[in-house]
């Protein structure tokens, strides 16, 4: 008997820390609502519960006594509810992807997205300066086709950089829609490419970006950097980061792939995956909104200040939200 009271001591003096922080936090979902526990107490409470279940396993199996069982089944039988008995709902769930899930994944993906940006950004400074040195290098990275070329005069490349409303009442919507889709398939494209070790997922970047350095250099060329900047950049901010953070999804997973580490290859896609997903679900939604300021705000806004504080705001927008510093989850990062 005093060798069942000692065994019942030590057992409870090793874990009781772990069962009164559960009980605590019940304790606050039971009289406040599990929606008002704390992002640490969310995190911890399926850990105390299991934690907790063990020990009732455990308690039952060598025998304690009879007032620790209660105990322990008592306080399973709360935290149950609160770990199985509530789901979150849709809404609740896109909140959280939007508030917290995705600007993290960005945030943890910084290397990858420099990578992707320089394998963008350094294709188009590459392209620009080459085209503007000798022209024919547009034909080069361009097919042909495209009247925005190094023979096109002044005035007609002014033209397309400012739209009359009487040349685009009914188009904006197609238009807005066959953006979409074009970039989201690059988006995706260079994500996808990513599992042959991010090298085709590189090159597509670098061709993205000598095609636009080479347009670049034609309305710089004619006089018209600062007009052909505004007009680029009004959406462009976000198309072009949207990219940017698909390429880096792509070179997550061929990091993956190429680097496992300790892990087998499949086991570190599944977990670097779930991280490069979160990344370019939100990559696909800044296009989606890169489209519609393309396809109906730079066609309906002709003032050059106007873009430029869009371009400008957005900017600032999308570096504050994924990168201004939040608060860590215990044992993240």
């Amino acid at each position: 008997m005093n060798d069942r009271v000692m065994k019942s001591y030590r057992f409870r003096e090793e874990r009781e820390a772990d069962w009164r922080a559960l009980d605590q936090i019940v304790t606050r979902a039971e009289r406040r609502g599990v929606k008002r526990l704390s992002d640490e107490d969310m995190l911890a409470l399926p850990r105390l519960y299991r934690q907790a279940v063990s020990s009732l396993s455990m308690a039952r199996s060598i025998s304690l006594d009879q007032n620790l069982l209660a105990y322990l089944e008592t306080l399973c039988a709360r935290a149950y509810f609160f770990v199985y008995g509530t789901r979150a709902s849709m809404g609740e769930r896109i909140a959280q992807f939007f508030r917290r899930d995705w600007p993290e994944a960005v945030s943890r993906a910084a290397l990858p997205t420099l990578l992707s940006a320089i394998c963008l950004i350094g294709g188009a400074v590459l392209a620009f300066f080459l085209t503007l040195q000798d022209p024919e290098w547009f034909w080069t990275f361009n097919a042909g086709g495209d009247s925005r070329n190094p023979d096109a005069s002044y005035a007609y490349l002014r033209s397309t950089l400012y739209t009359e409303d009487t040349n685009i009442a009914d188009m904006l919507g197609a238009f807005a829609a066959q953006l979409f889709s074009h970039n989201s398939t690059i988006a995706v494209m260079a994500f996808a490419l990513g599992f042959c070790l991010g090298i085709p997922t590189a090159v597509l970047l670098v061709y993205n970006g000598v095609s636009i350095g080479s347009f670049f250099a034609v309305f710089w060329a004619k006089g018209l950097g600062a007009e052909m900047t505004g007009w680029l950049f009004i959406h462009g901010v976000t198309e072009l980061f949207a990219i940017i953070l698909a390429g880096a999804a792509g070179f997550m997973i061929g990091g993956a792939v190429a680097f496992p580490g300790r892990r087998t290859r499949m086991q570190s896609l599944r977990e670097t995956g779930n991280h490069a997903a979160l990344v370019i679900m939100g990559a696909v939604l800044m296009l989606f909104v890169a489209a519609l300021i393309e396809g109906f705000g730079r066609q309906l806004i002709n003032s050059d200040t106007t873009r430029y504080v869009i371009a400008l705001s957005s900017l600032a927008f999308w570096l504050v939200y994924f990168y201004w510093p939040r608060r860590q989850k215990p044992g993240a990062g």
